[in-house]
């Protein structure tokens, strides 16, 4: 059980697509108890393994539109014809726990949850090349040329906005990556613990 005395900390993660934050993430989740992704909100349907509220808040069009009027989301977002969101209230549920959350969200996104709130730690995954990142989506299948062009493109506009990000982490070599990311979570959490004194 996480102590409710510590500052519970909201890290905020980009990268380019083929850039490796879901390996890396993966990898850091399991050995911290201390972290949890949010959930984020979005109106595109279940796909028949995912849970209500486990993977996404599915919401109808009108709900997701009230939210907004609401201002009940930090962010949100159309992504390939649905939107997404985090809600304010996902993030401060797990940060009442005393446990940090992790938030996926692209330069967008991270500059809106910025604005929002003054606690927020921000990395970007940076690939060793546009070659190698390139050949990683070339490699995970999946996209037609024209698609892997868009995300190459979107790539190079993201790669040049990681001067606005707390951190870069260069995934080069994947047991490095997550060094270096634990790295910034334990000082992030060092710099919460001393002023909470």
């Amino acid at each position: 059980m996480a102590s409710l005395d510590r500052n519970a900390i909201v890290f905020v993660v980009s990268a380019p697509s083929g850039g490796g934050k879901g390996t890396i993430l993966g990898k850091v989740f399991k050995g911290d108890d201390l972290l949890r992704h949010a959930v984020s909100a979005t109106t595109r349907s279940p796909r028949a393994d995912e849970i209500d509220g486990r993977h996404y808040h599915f919401l109808s069009e009108e709900q997701f539109r009230e939210r907004i009027e609401d201002d009940q989301f930090v962010e949100w977002a159309n992504v390939h014809g649905a939107r997404y969101g985090t809600l304010k209230v996902e993030i401060e549920r797990i940060l009442a726990s005393g446990i940090d959350v992790v938030l996926e969200l692209d330069i967008q996104g991270m500059r809106s949850i910025t604005r929002e709130r003054d606690d927020v730690v921000t990395i970007f995954i940076l690939p060793p090349s546009m070659e190698v990142l390139e050949e990683r989506l070339r490699n995970r299948g999946g996209l037609d040329e024209e698609q892997l062009r868009l995300r190459l493109n979107n790539a190079k506009e993201e790669i040049a906005a990681k001067k606005e990000y707390d951190h870069v982490i260069l995934n080069d070599a994947l047991a490095e990556a997550v060094s270096a990311f634990e790295a910034v979570l334990n000082q992030a959490r060092e710099s919460a613990k001393k002023h909470t004194k």
